[in-house]
């Protein structure tokens, strides 16, 4: 299973009811990925822009792999795990796309990869 299969998969199935923590979530997501999407754009300050948001979204997964390595996650083993991993993978490449090695079409695809599963994952109430 590949990056962006195990993203777009990572809250599924979900059976529970529209939470508040998944708004946001879901928030912070597009929040990073505008922020990434916007410093991929060659511009005079892309280098800052592109730290930034390289930075931020780091954050951003490193509190989620935190959230889903705690005890009280009431999430199924298998979608903490896959999280854990997109996690990881998201570290392992925001070294790449700070050393230029990489650009951050992997991340932005991951994120919205997630924020689609976060999305359908929500029932309207």
């Amino acid at each position: 299973m590949s990056v962006i299969d195990r993203a777009r998969t990572a809250y599924d199935p979900v059976n529970q009811a529209v939470r508040c923590p998944k708004s946001i979530e879901y928030e912070a997501f597009v929040r990073v990925t505008r922020a990434l999407n916007q410093a991929s754009v060659p511009s005079p300050t892309q280098t800052v822009k592109l730290a930034k948001a390289v930075h931020d979204n780091r954050r951003l997964w490193t509190m989620l792999a935190a959230d889903v390595a705690s005890g009280g996650n009431r999430l199924s083993q298998e979608t903490r795990a896959g999280l854990f991993y997109l996690a990881e993978f998201t570290v392992a490449h925001s070294r790449k796309v700070l050393k230029r090695e990489a650009t951050v079409d992997a991340l932005i695809d991951v994120n919205t990869a997630v924020m689609g599963g976060l999305r359908s994952s929500v029932r309207p109430t």
